[in-house]
């Protein structure tokens, strides 16, 4: 009997059957009450999770559809922002920012390391005049969380008016985020991440601090203009066709993530990471991430000396049915990636783990039969009282 595939992955994450069951209800006018009482209770949702009392506009797009949607409504030409840039996804960030005019200054850490409160301080202090902070919460690239509680405290000390504008894409239901608590402008996620849904949705929280600076922007915008989606949101529409069979997938991931509990999704998403992190040490493997700063949301592993990844995730997909991520620029010959973000569970990561010990034996590293699954069934056992 072939294996039970596994997609491990830091997205698009596994969908649940009753997510990809509700991504087959019948079509309805979305123009009607029915639209609109769908509309108001996944908003309802998605501001539970992002733990705010402001507004959260939901885009037809990709999560990069929503970093493009954060920075022409709230930024005019020329402009500078400060772009902290931990890996690709930060570095994507400042592109999109550059491609519009913005006079982009970079502050640029070593990937595999998180953004240093007082590097930020410091970038502050050299160009007092900086309009927002472009922060990245879990870089994918590179297995890394920052500390956005820290770095937006920082930012609030040495520059008050300053937008934070917050690329929570994977790390949103992964590791703890409080948009209001934390004085955040705007929060972008993505439906294929912690939220189980296929890709095609971008959700951006908008604080009042950014609604003043969007007035005054003027960085060209049509589709992604925050005013025309609020007002037809506010008429329980959407300025253009909005794609309802995810929507309708959305209220279903919501119902399960908050009978969960947002709490107890970060607490999980943790717990698979700790045991992903302990399986992959007792293969005697590095992590690329500096201590303290490992992401919740997958695990970048360097791959042993002599041994290519590619390889690797060559084996563990053909042999094991089992597709895991490979590194990106220039990671991509030192690095594989395992995904533990969204719909998985402690006996996904331990199959991975399993059938990456029997792929690196069979390279010739050297592996201890059942080391890997211990380390990581000990690491999220209940600690005896």
């Amino acid at each position: 009997m072939p294996p039970k595939p596994l997609l491990m992955i830091p997205g698009p994450t596994p969908v649940p059957d009753c997510v990809l069951r509700a991504l087959a209800t019948p079509m309805i006018n979305h123009r009607g009450p029915e639209f609109a009482a769908l509309q108001r209770e996944v908003i309802a949702g998605l501001q539970q999770v992002y733990r705010t009392e402001g507004e959260v506009l939901i885009f037809p797009a990709s999560g990069t559809g929503g970093l493009e949607a954060s920075i022409v409504n709230t930024l005019s030409p020329e402009e500078r922002v400060l772009a902290v840039v931990i890996g690709a996804f930060g570095d994507r960030y400042a592109q999109i920012a550059a491609e519009y005019g913005v006079a982009i200054r970079r502050l640029d850490v070593p990937w595999g390391r998180a953004a240093a409160p007082e590097a930020v301080d410091q970038a502050l202090r050299d160009d007092p005049g900086v309009r927002a902070v472009l922060l990245t919460h879990n870089e994918t690239s590179t297995g890394v969380l920052n500390d956005v509680r820290e770095l937006a405290r920082v930012i609030r000390a040495r520059a008050p008016e300053a937008l934070i504008l917050v690329d929570s894409i994977s790390g949103m239901l992964a590791a703890p985020l409080e948009t209001d608590a934390w004085d955040l402008d705007v929060v972008v996620s993505g439906s294929q991440k912690a939220f189980m849904l296929p890709p095609g949705l971008t959700f951006v929280s908008v604080s009042e601090r950014a609604w003043a600076a969007h007035r005054s922007a003027r960085l060209p915008r049509y589709y992604f203009d925050f005013t025309r989606m609020r007002r037809a949101m506010e008429r329980g529409q959407t300025p253009y066709t909005p794609a309802v069979s995810l929507l309708y997938g959305l209220r279903e991931a919501l119902r399960l993530i908050l009978a969960e509990g947002v709490d107890a999704q970060i607490a999980r998403h943790e717990r698979l990471a700790r045991a992903t992190r302990a399986g992959v040490r007792a293969l005697g493997l590095s992590l690329l991430a500096e201590p303290g700063r490992e992401s919740p949301a997958l695990t970048a592993v360097l791959a042993p000396e002599g041994i290519s990844p590619r390889e690797i995730r060559r084996r563990l997909r053909e042999e094991h049915a089992i597709v895991v991520a490979g590194g990106q620029g220039p990671l991509e010959s030192t690095v594989f990636r395992i995904g533990h973000l969204g719909y998985v569970s402690e006996s996904d990561v331990i199959a991975t783990l399993v059938a990456l010990e029997r792929t690196l034996a069979s390279l010739g590293w050297a592996v201890t039969p059942g080391a890997a699954a211990a380390a990581a069934t000990a690491a999220v056992a209940p600690v005896a009282t």
